[in-house]
């Protein structure tokens, strides 16, 4: 579903972020990258997404080629949704308003039974819908982002750090939510995520990135058990 091969990106000419990315995600996985900040989780993310063009390698969705294609395209027509770190929901906006927007380019008819689809899928926002976005806990609010990006049924979603600032409790409650998608909607999912233990918990497979390039691959669990990978990568040794 996902093809990164060989990508160089970066912010300005003179210096790459990106140096060499090669990676995959296959059909309805859920895929975490993991690293130290400053190592190219996000500025992937923001390619893959079309915010930012590459000047080297392909960008593969769905085996075609949409490297150059800006992100507004791909929402709408290659089956992409993405949902950032911050500012991801419109606070003065009801959850029914901010709902409408994801399904922009919906016919209206469409529009509302996806709506109320994502009502059955997420009760809380069905209960809330008239509620504004900024009167929600932080949960939430990224379960709203969550929702948003699903109005037009996308069939690969993008999530950055979709526990930020949140409590342990509240970051459960997320990250089934983001299993419950893939179990439910078969979305293929690449994350990035600070919180490495969680994120691997709910992921089928992980790429630890360094310096633009992968460090190192392989399954979740695998990587969990994997003692010198926890020491190094994810902050510690197995409970």
């Amino acid at each position: 579903m996902i093809g990164i091969d060989n990508v160089v990106a970066g912010y300005t000419a003179e210096i790459d972020i990106l140096r060499g990315m090669t990676l995959n995600v296959q059909s309805a996985e859920i895929v975490t990258l993991l690293g130290p900040n400053g190592c190219g989780k996000s500025t992937l993310l923001k390619t893959i997404a079309g915010f930012l063009l590459p000047r080297g390698g392909r960008v593969l969705l769905r085996g075609e080629d949409v490297s150059q294609i800006p992100v507004h395209r791909k929402i709408r027509h290659s089956g992409l949704g993405f949902v950032p770190q911050t500012e991801n929901v419109f606070s003065a906006l009801t959850i029914r308003e901010n709902l409408q927007v994801g399904g922009h380019y919906m016919a209206k008819a469409d529009c509302a039974r996806r709506m109320e689809e994502l009502y059955l899928l997420y009760p809380v926002l069905g209960r809330k819908f008239e509620a504004r976005a900024s009167s929600l806990s932080g949960g939430e609010r990224q379960i709203l982002a969550l929702a948003r990006a699903l109005m037009p049924r996308p069939s690969i979603l993008l999530l950055d750090e979709p526990s930020a600032g949140l409590s342990p409790k509240v970051l459960h409650e997320v990250f089934d939510a983001i299993v419950h998608v893939r179990d439910q909607e078969r979305v293929t999912i690449l994350m990035v995520e600070q919180n490495a233990m969680e994120a691997l918990r709910i992921s089928d497979r992980a790429y630890v990135l360094s310096m633009g390039a992968v460090a190192l691959t392989g399954g979740a669990q695998e990587l969990l058990q994997d003692e010198k990978v926890r020491e190094l990568y994810l902050g510690g040794r197995a409970h």
